[in-house]
């Protein structure tokens, strides 16, 4: 007798499998690709309670898709999962974003993909030296005054910006350097901006108003793994 399948909540994202982001609005028509190319799909819910974390797509030829869900929580529909995702990438949400490396920061609020407010600013952080001994020493201790002069303006930006649209967020997207990103949210300002953190975390390079209106490309998307 063959062993029993393993339950949903039991089947990992295998190592080897592909992984890539699908911008959200392209979803159903990617998933009829892979149906195309792979034949019919069998859906299940990871895990099966009510909040589902991750949809797996089975195809008839034994290739499998995780999807990961993002901005949950989400209540899907049992009969119609797929139909009931898409629905819930659609609704319109108000998204912070915040964005700190050494030579500057970023924070802004968007409703779907459009910046409705936001604060740029630049910051210095000296670069590195080869001098050795007290040189060095004075050199450390001034970039680290510099940085964290730099991350204590990024604070002040996130509190003008992010703070007072908090209870409005459906969620805290952040880039940049992550150490840079940490300094500044461990103001205890924004300890209400915590909990709304989720990913993707936005590899940016220093922020600008350019940069910072182009993050939708990469916090509107969903993450999927594909095997084999």
């Amino acid at each position: 007798m063959s062993p029993p399948e393993p339950a949903a909540s039991e089947v990992p994202v295998p190592q080897d499998a592909r992984r890539l982001t699908v911008p959200a609005a392209r979803l159903p028509k990617w998933l009829d690709n892979f149906a195309d190319r792979h034949g019919g799909l069998q859906t299940r819910l990871i895990p099966d309670d009510g909040s589902p974390e991750r949809v797996v797509i089975s195809a008839a030829d034994g290739s499998t898709v995780w999807i990961d869900v993002p901005f949950r929580p989400w209540q899907p529909t049992a009969s119609r999962p797929l139909t009931s995702l898409q629905l819930h990438l659609n609704q319109p949400r108000r998204i912070g974003v915040l964005l700190v490396r050494r030579g500057g920061y970023a924070a802004g609020v968007f409703d779907g993909a459009e910046l409705v407010s936001s604060k740029v600013g630049s910051g210095y952080v000296q670069g590195t030296t080869k001098a050795g001994g007290w040189s060095q020493q004075r050199f450390a201790r001034r970039r680290g005054n510099q940085a964290r002069q730099a991350f204590a303006a990024a604070a002040e930006v996130a509190v003008r910006i992010l703070l007072p649209e908090a209870g409005r967020l459906a969620a805290l997207i952040c880039g940049g350097d992550k150490a840079a990103v940490e300094a500044t949210l461990s103001d205890p300002r924004l300890a209400p901006l915590a909990p709304l953190r989720a990913p993707p975390f936005l590899a940016v390079p220093d922020p600008r108003l350019k940069v910072l209106q182009a993050t939708p490309e990469q916090f509107l998307t969903v993450s999927l793994a594909i095997h084999p």
